[in-house]
């Protein structure tokens, strides 16, 4: 008798996904589509998520979209209270200022916490209080980055937020576990995406990106909606409070 393959569909599943309106959140939304689950894209650019939902429901997938800013975080609060509770929740939306420590302002500050660490966690707050109260589990994927395990030249602001969501999710999983929620982390090196394009066009910072590296190559958004996949699915179900590095070799030294 061999061992049962592994499922990673996402059949009849409700899926809400912040960021998506492009890059990273938009493909993890589509392939969720694709696996049978039911979408909700979240961001504040209404016509770009508009647009994709609709895309993926003329192909014949469940989606829907929700503009909405989740740095409001009582509005936020009232959409998910006015919906049925999801199964999946990809909390992706975030922002980088990078600059040295010197020049980093306050309003910097704010912008990056507010978006990267605050309302990541009111968000996971409102969706994972509905997880519990439906009583059926779930998957939180908090979108962190290799920046939440090493430090980079101008990056103190976006390391600071990205290991404080590191230990955010070790410890939600340990609250949540009772309830069959996991909460884990994906954690991307340098892809390309319309937010990170204008960085490599500084030939300088591309070639010092691509020497850590160890694959060799600049991340794309195909690599990763796999691991969105499994973290989301039964493939998983085991995996909670960890981060799945999707560094290409970045973080092993």
């Amino acid at each position: 008798m061999t061992a049962a393959l592994p499922d990673f569909r996402l059949d009849g599943r409700r899926a809400l996904v912040t960021g998506a309106g492009r890059g990273i959140g938009l493909a993890i939304a589509q392939a969720y589509a694709a696996a049978g689950a039911e979408v909700t894209l979240c961001a504040r650019t209404a016509h770009e998520i508009k647009r994709a939902a609709q895309e993926l429901r003329a192909a014949g997938f469940k989606a829907e979209f929700l503009a909405l800013d989740v740095t409001d975080i009582a509005a936020f609060e009232m959409e998910i209270e006015a919906r049925s509770p999801f199964d999946v929740f990809v909390n992706n939306a975030g922002t980088n200022r990078p600059k040295p420590l010197s020049k980093v302002t306050e309003a910097d500050y704010d912008a990056v916490m507010g978006l990267n660490l605050k309302a990541a966690m009111f968000c996971a707050r409102a969706v994972t209080g509905r997880m519990v109260a439906a009583r059926r589990g779930g998957s939180v994927i908090n979108m962190s980055s290799q920046m939440g395990h090493v430090g980079a030249r101008d990056r103190t602001l976006y390391c600071a937020s990205k290991w404080a969501i590191e230990g955010f999710t070790k410890a939600l999983a340990i609250e949540l576990g009772e309830h069959g929620i996991r909460v884990n982390t994906i954690c991307p090196t340098f892809i390309e995406t319309p937010m990170t394009k204008s960085f490599f066009e500084d030939d300088a910072f591309r070639a010092s990106v691509l020497s850590k590296i160890k694959l060799g190559r600049l991340g794309q958004v195909d690599d990763v909606t796999g691991a969105a996949i499994f973290l989301a699915s039964d493939a998983s179900a085991l995996m909670t409070g960890s981060a799945l590095m999707l560094d290409g070799g970045w973080t092993a030294g």
